[in-house]
């Protein structure tokens, strides 16, 4: 079984790439969707982060907000770290859960989409790694069409990740995501022929 890890910065197409190679026939984690689960009420991570977190945790309606943990976040390293120290042991459990269950099922490959795949060293447990790239333009255009995000925020968010020149110096194969749809398939399917009989 080949565990591929795919990366890219904010606005790269990193879920449009990990539904294509899911549609070629491998199993996908996503670490994303992983903590919006974690942080739902019963989720492995909601108690720890609204004792953490109280002024994210709204007590009356039994939820946390996680815009405002955003906020507390992005300009303070060490709650960032608090809330890592949360996080990333609860999505890695998720991720191994996977894949014991589908090597037991005889899955040939599964993607784990990571975008702190280099940055907190999981490029380690996979055998291949992606990284999902963009020019400066698009990946802007991209990110600024989502809603109530503004340019100061994406610079803001751009400073806090590794940069993607890195991402693709560090990755095993860099798939380019801003020459059309059916371009992108074709690379990572090259990709995925590869290294999956």
């Amino acid at each position: 079984m080949i565990l591929f890890g795919l990366t890219g910065s904010i606005g790269m197409g990193k879920s449009t790439a990990t539904g294509m190679l899911g549609r070629m026939g491998a199993a996908t984690h996503d670490a994303d969707e992983c903590v919006h689960r974690a942080l739902q009420p019963g989720g492995a991570a909601f108690e720890e982060v609204a004792l953490t977190f109280p002024e994210a945790w709204d007590k009356k309606r039994h939820i946390i907000h996680r815009h405002v943990i955003g906020e507390i976040v992005f300009d303070d390293p060490a709650r960032k770290e608090e809330l890592e120290w949360i996080l990333h042991p609860i999505v890695q459990a998720d991720e191994m859960r996977l894949v014991r269950a589908q090597k037991r099922m005889g899955r040939k490959a599964i993607v784990l989409d990571i975008p702190l795949l280099f940055e907190t060293g999981a490029d380690a447990r996979v055998d291949v790694t992606i990284t999902v790239s963009a020019p400066y333009e698009v990946q802007r255009r991209r990110v600024l069409s989502r809603p109530g995000m503004s340019a100061a925020r994406f610079h803001k968010i751009l400073d806090s990740q590794m940069s993607d020149g890195e991402k693709r110096a560090r990755a095993d194969y860099t798939v380019p995501t801003n020459m059309g749809l059916s371009h992108t398939y074709g690379l990572l399917q090259a990709i995925y022929k590869e290294h999956v009989s």
